[in-house]
């Protein structure tokens, strides 16, 4: 769909008549807000040689498009709109992936891999209680995935659930298995021996790509006024507007301008817990004193508001009222609650067939394609 365009614009581009036009938008406008057509979104139109509209077709996301559809055996003029979900297909597939230096990131190894950046997003999310992906990760380590991968009309649409994982950092094997509880319905992520991924901090308020710049200290050299003072947080560089998440489910107190400290939200956790986001260019959707904000959801996003040498975000940690080092608290985090025991021979059941498909998922990877395919994958 052309920039800028609207479903009036776009329909008057193709000759349409005037009637047809407006018809088709109010029909349109029936069921979908004609308002949230989006550029480079793909359609298809289908007219008449007396410029009259025969079908029309609108992707509005990965899930779903829009159609139009004129019954002029009917009713002439008569106009049909409905929003209709696409039929997907799904396939179980995995990849093998190792970080190195043309490859330094886990967004990098899975692009390499042939997958985009929204597996490696999904990926993130299941270790970010035991894994920081913008500190842990070096050259040599390697991650397996077993996922699945929906698509319609042979394109690409999405991806499914992430079945089961497996990365080796610094020479040691993490693993995550889906298991879903039959009686409540609940889907998890645990290790090899049942224990949730699940942990009550995440390992960073952010998912990719920053660095440690300053880390938790009594005694630091402030970079603007120059004097040694206690830096009661860690920050990260980031790029402006990168997001900023809770670390663990709480209740806002605040959320406004703090002087020095810029743009700055506080959260009350459980057990006596409060953190602090520093620096915010933008605060996130319905982040407002006494609001409930759930573990990993966006808060804010990454500035350089106050008294700030640059984009980033200063992370600060308080537990009972003094502040502590949020690194060394974080890695100090017990295993998650395991699966009862009742339902452990069930969870090591599911865990040998995911381990099971995912060997048999690389191996055919990696088999050599007929001559056929190969052509077709260079095309």
């Amino acid at each position: 769909m052309p920039r800028h365009a609207t479903l009036d614009t776009l329909l008057r581009a193709h000759n349409l008549q005037e009637t047809f036009v407006v018809d088709a938008v109010n029909a349109a406008r029936a069921v979908f807000d004609p308002r949230r057509l989006r550029a480079d979104q793909p359609y298809r139109l289908v007219r008449t040689i007396d410029g009259l509209l025969r079908e029309f077709e609108y992707q509005i996301d990965t899930d779903r498009f829009l159609r139009i559809v004129s019954h002029r055996g009917e009713d002439r003029g008569m106009l049909d709109a409905e929003v209709v979900p696409y039929e997907k297909q799904t396939e179980v597939v995995a990849i093998d992936a190792t970080i190195d230096s043309d490859h330094p990131s886990l967004i990098a190894a899975i692009d390499e891999s042939g997958e985009n950046v929204q597996l490696a997003m999904a990926l993130a999310d299941i270790f970010s209680g035991t894994i920081d992906f913008q500190s842990d990760l070096q050259a040599g380590d390697s991650f397996r995935v077993l996922f699945e991968k929906h698509s319609h009309d042979g394109a690409f649409s999405d991806y499914g659930a992430i079945l089961g994982a497996a990365i080796d950092v610094e020479g040691h094997r993490q693993q995550a298995f889906r298991w879903q509880d039959r009686a409540t319905g609940k889907t998890g992520y645990y290790d090899e021996d049942g224990r949730s991924l699940k942990r009550f901090f995440l390992r960073s308020p952010l998912k990719f790509e920053p660095r440690i710049t300053s880390r938790f200290s009594l005694r630091r050299l402030h970079p603007i006024d120059h004097v040694y003072r206690a830096h009661l947080g860690v920050d990260y560089g980031a790029p402006i507007g990168s997001a900023v998440v809770a670390v663990a489910s709480a209740v806002v107190v605040s959320a406004g301008y703090s002087g020095a400290g810029g743009n700055m939200v506080r959260l009350k956790h459980p057990g006596g817990f409060e953190t602090y986001y520093l620096h915010l260019s933008a605060f996130g959707k319905g982040i407002r004193p006494g609001a409930r904000v759930e573990q990993g959801q966006v808060i804010g996003r990454v500035g350089a508001t106050g008294a700030a040498t640059g984009p980033h975000l200063d992370y600060r940690l308080k537990k009972n009222g003094v502040f502590v080092n949020p690194l060394a608290v974080h890695s100090r985090q017990a295993p998650g609650e395991p699966i009862p025991a009742v339902h452990l021979a069930a969870f090591r059941a599911t865990r040998d067939t995911l381990l099971a498909n995912l060997s048999t998922a690389l191996a055919a990877a990696a088999a050599p394609k007929p001559d056929a395919e190969r052509a077709a994958a260079r095309r």
